[in-house]
């Protein structure tokens, strides 16, 4: 095909694939102008049309504007240019419908409020700072006082690139951090453990709970001398707060339990021991032990 060769409409769109109309709207916008008209004002095209309506086409199944589309063909801006920052606007438009997605899933396997439902939204549509602000103020007033390090391993950081498990997590954590009554739980959590160091706010090393999963034995009977001898070796501990029981109960409530299982998945974490068995099992045995000595 040599360069005199010209093109109906008709023809042009049956070579590139496209329909009339099409052809006839990009040439209208001055995409693909006419290289011409015949003397009855039908328009005629040269055989770089053809090469342009493609890229044209390639273009606009891609998902392209037609502002970033005529830059491209008038080469006002390169197609690297063009296809980078629509990749990244596609980028932006797939985290918010993941994020919908994942808004909606949880709607749907808990059968949530409206009310839920929207303050969900809102807080899967939170910027990074934004996250980081509501966590800062939550952290703030639940484990306020307490050793930089210890608040760190309580902070969840959602990754620049979650996956749908990270983001479920982080809307389900953000809502437990914006109830009041888990805000108070926790900061009581905090408190109780703190006065088990001289009323001060750095928690003792081990954690008296890490203590009772240590050294627990769910083997065995709750009454049996081995377990009495667990109990006082336990209550004996430097870290055992003097409400140890009510302490204990306060560290496997299920919403705090709910809290550091969301946390290890958000930041990619193994899962948490479950520490519920082997404190139950202690709270059984404490509670034969005391009942034998007597008040």
């Amino acid at each position: 095909m040599d360069g005199d060769t010209l093109f109906s409409i008709g023809e042009l769109a049956r070579r590139t694939g496209v329909t009339v109309k099409a052809v006839r709207f990009y040439s209208d916008e001055g995409i693909v102008p006419p290289l011409d008209r015949t003397p009855a004002g039908h328009r005629v095209y040269g055989t770089d049309a053809v090469a342009r309506l493609g890229l044209v086409r390639t273009l606009r199944e891609l998902g392209l504007g037609l502002p970033a589309i005529r830059k491209v063909v008038d080469r006002e801006a390169s197609l690297a240019e063009v296809a980078a920052a629509h990749a990244e606007a596609l980028d932006v438009q797939i985290r918010t419908l993941r994020l919908r997605r994942v808004v909606l899933t949880a709607v749907a396997g808990r059968g949530s409020t409206p009310e839920e439902l929207d303050l969900m939204h809102k807080l899967a549509r939170l910027s990074a700072a934004e996250r980081d602000r509501l966590i800062t103020e939550f952290l703030d007033a639940a484990y306020r006082g307490l050793d930089p390090g210890v608040v760190r391993s309580v902070t969840p950081v959602l990754p620049d690139d979650p996956d749908d498990a990270q983001v479920a997590a982080w809307v389900e954590l953000a809502e437990l951090t914006q109830d009041p009554g888990f805000v108070a739980d926790t900061r009581q959590l905090v408190e109780r453990f703190a006065a088990a160091r001289d009323g001060g706010l750095a928690p003792p090393r081990p954690h008296i709970v890490a203590v009772v999963r240590a050294t627990a034995d769910l083997t065995l009977d709750p009454a049996s001398p081995e377990a009495r001898s667990i109990v006082d070796h336990v209550t004996a501990h430097p870290a055992c707060p003097d409400d140890l029981p009510a302490c204990l109960k306060a560290a496997i409530a299920p919403r705090h339990t709910r809290y550091l299982q969301l946390l290890a998945r958000i930041n990619a974490w193994p899962p948490p021991e479950p520490a519920t068995p082997a404190v139950e099992w202690f709270l059984r045995a404490l509670s034969v032990r005391r009942g034998s000595i007597g008040p």
